[in-house]
């Protein structure tokens, strides 16, 4: 054995002393005292000098124990058994429609279910060779995840080793207990530490943690529900039900759900679904449904899979869960493009397992119709169990003092609050995507006068951003590379950027695609206007009022060429010829072999135009799974409508 000198042994142990300390202030405590430059150079060396002497490399170095080397990014997985989604039932019609559906694809044969409980948590993919976990993998876009390995080896109902050396790929749950979450919530709010909405999102984002000591602290679950692949062996039997898989996951020593349980009926799955719907809340973790499955494993591969799902299942989903609150007050919240949305202030309350303490009521109309009064107690809910809603008032609550609330005549529109708002779109990914240029730094950036208009970004220097606190040289010249960037801009993003009423990313691609420069959009005239498939008169009336408002004045037309002088715009690539040339497609539901993005692309390059909404001048609509109501549109107006099979064909 090489002997290894004093003063590397002393070395070693200061480097790991300090990469622990610097790792818990970063990451837990979020009081960094060092630039990560500087800690990235200690790991280095101390990696460097464990490979120098071998005997250094223990289990208690920051180098091998989980969680104390800090990762810069998770690296991607492709899934080698593609992870399906299940389709939904909301009630009874939904789940007796599916059974009707298995039992004309079975052709008379009899089908048996296995009802689980959905647990509402993050999916996770686990990759065993021999018996031992390789990787662990989020689900991601069904295709490809990421890389969670580190952090999902924290948890400690997740074996390491199985009890049999099998090869497998199993699928399953990531949770936080209730009570765990609780806890954790009381020690931040005696910290003074902003709480977690909910174990949900608690639970998905403690396993994309880059430092795997803050997922081990978090104290995670989990359940195993599937097996995605099995390598059979003279160790390993044909598994012939979903129940056996089950019971075998068991025996390799994964957690599984005890309550799961067979129905040779529908009937019997709707009572199991009612009794479950009444008790969810029991449980110390959270549910939004059950997972019904035919059992038998030769009928699965029997019924197969749609582009997106699996025939032989579906998520039969409780209902929204409804509680009831105090209307504490009525207040207007100002959108970037000037729209006054009212908000309830609500007494906060619990629902579908966060508190709920806002809700938006939409517009005036709405507050009419549902007649809600500040002071009135209301029957809430989350809608899609995620935005909260107002679904109706208690009347009988009332007690004569409640206020009905009055929309002003004449509204004050705060323009610093609105001009914020633009700014923090004008930045955000899909327009400028000027990266690192967050909330707060606006804020900071205005609160110092350096910006106020869009074009005020482009006019920024380094000696502006050196006496802002929390700017060091490395977030300044980062910020200004990013924003120099941003100069090169496509005409579509150019005129979303500005904000116009009316005019969102889709129409100001159609516009972009028409006019072809920002000279030719600027001089629009309203016949122009209207003349695209998707610009009715109310949206051209917009685009000239912002261009010269009734009242007079021309401030955003000078803001307008006073931005073309700080950027770069390039005009949209339009093929002179395509297989789709003039064609208008519209897009509803989720495709499977590409993003909506990517499908809009396909379809501009080959001459193609894209609409936002349904028309009879509309071509084709492409549909997707869990198509819209643009859907049921196309029907009424006699529009062909494509399967994402028949699109891809036309593309190739």
């Amino acid at each position: 054995m090489v002997k290894i000198p004093k003063e590397i042994l002393e070395r070693v142990n200061k480097l790991r002393e300090t990469i622990k300390r610097h790792s818990h202030l970063y990451h837990t405590l979020d009081k960094p005292e060092i630039e990560d430059s500087a800690y990235d150079a200690l790991v280095r060396e101390l990696e460097d000098l464990e490979s120098q002497y071998p005997a250094l490399n223990t289990p208690d170095s920051p180098t091998q124990q989980v969680g104390d080397v800090v990762l810069k990014e998770f690296s991607k997985v492709e899934h080698k058994v593609s992870q399906w989604s299940f389709n939904d039932a909301f009630d009874e019609d939904d789940i007796r429609a599916f059974d009707e559906r298995i039992r004309r694809l079975l052709d008379g044969e009899k089908p048996e279910y296995l009802v689980e409980l959905k647990i509402d948590g993050l999916k996770v993919v686990l990759t065993y060779e021999k018996g031992v976990l390789k990787t662990a993998a989020t689900r991601g876009d069904g295709r490809v995840g990421e890389d969670v390995t580190g952090n999902v080896r924290t948890i400690r109902s997740i074996p390491h080793n199985l009890k049999q050396q099998v090869s497998i790929i199993i699928e399953g749950e990531i949770w936080m207990a209730k009570t765990v979450f609780d806890k954790l919530n009381q020690e931040r709010k005696k910290k003074g530490e902003d709480l977690f909405a909910n174990p949900r999102n608690i639970a998905a984002g403690s396993i994309r943690q880059l430092d795997p000591s803050i997922t081990r602290s978090r104290r995670l679950d989990s359940f195993i529900y599937d097996i995605a692949d099995l390598q059979l062996g003279h160790a390993v039997s044909k598994l012939n039900t979903q129940e056996e898989e089950l019971n075998f996951l068991k025996e390799l020593g994964f957690q599984i759900n005890p309550h799961y349980k067979k129905f040779d009926n529908i009937e019997g799955v709707v009572k199991h679904w009612e009794f479950w719907n009444k008790k969810k809340n029991k449980e110390d973790y959270l549910l939004d449904g059950l997972v019904v499955k035919v059992n038998d494993v030769e009928q699965q591969k029997k019924l197969g899979y749609t582009g997106k799902s699996p025939r032989f299942g579906i998520a039969f989903k409780f209902s929204a869960e409804q509680v009831t609150t105090l209307v504490e007050d009525i207040t207007l919240q100002l959108g970037r493009t000037g729209v006054l949305t009212p908000v309830a202030k609500l007494r906060p309350v619990l629902v579908a397992g966060s508190t709920v303490s806002r809700a938006t009521l939409h517009n005036e109309d709405e507050i009419k119709r549902k007649d809600i009064r500040i002071g009135d107690t209301v029957v809430i809910q989350k809608a899609g169990d995620v935005i909260p809603e107002v679904v109706r008032v208690v009347e009988e609550m009332r007690t004569g003092k409640e206020k009905i609330f009055k929309f002003p005549e004449h509204p004050v529109r705060d323009a610093y609050v609105q001009q914020k708002r633009k700014l923090e779109y004008f930045v955000s990914r899909n327009v400028f995507n000027i990266d690192g240029l967050g909330k707060n730094i606006i804020q900071q950036l205005m609160d110092a006068n350096l910006i106020y208009n869009f074009d005020d970004l482009f006019t920024i220097k380094k000696g502006d951003l050196e006496t802002l606190e929390r700017f060091g040289e490395k977030s300044i010249d980062n910020l200004l590379k990013a924003i120099e960037k941003a100069r090169d801009v496509t005409l579509a993003r150019f005129i979303a950027s500005l904000s116009i009423p009316q005019v969102g990313e889709e129409t100001a691609r159609d516009l972009a695609e028409y006019f072809g420069t920002p000279k030719r959009f600027a001089e629009a005239t309203f016949e122009q206007l209207t003349a695209i498939n998707g610009v009715g008169d109310v949206v051209a009336q917009a685009i000239l009022d912002w261009f010269s408002p009734p009242a007079g004045g021309k401030e955003n037309k000078k803001l307008y060429d006073r931005l073309l002088k700080y950027v770069r715009v390039q005009s949209p690539k339009r093929p002179s010829f395509g297989k789709l040339n003039g064609k208008s497609f519209v897009l509803t539901g989720s495709l499977e072999k590409m993003s909506r993005e990517e499908a809009k692309e396909k379809i501009r390059t080959l001459g193609g135009n894209i609409s936002s909404s349904v028309s009879k001048n509309t071509d084709y609509l492409v549909a997707g799974a869990d198509p819209g109501d643009k859907y049921e549109k196309a029907q009424e107006l006699g529009v062909k409508i494509l399967n994402e099979r028949e699109f891809l064909d036309m593309l190739r």
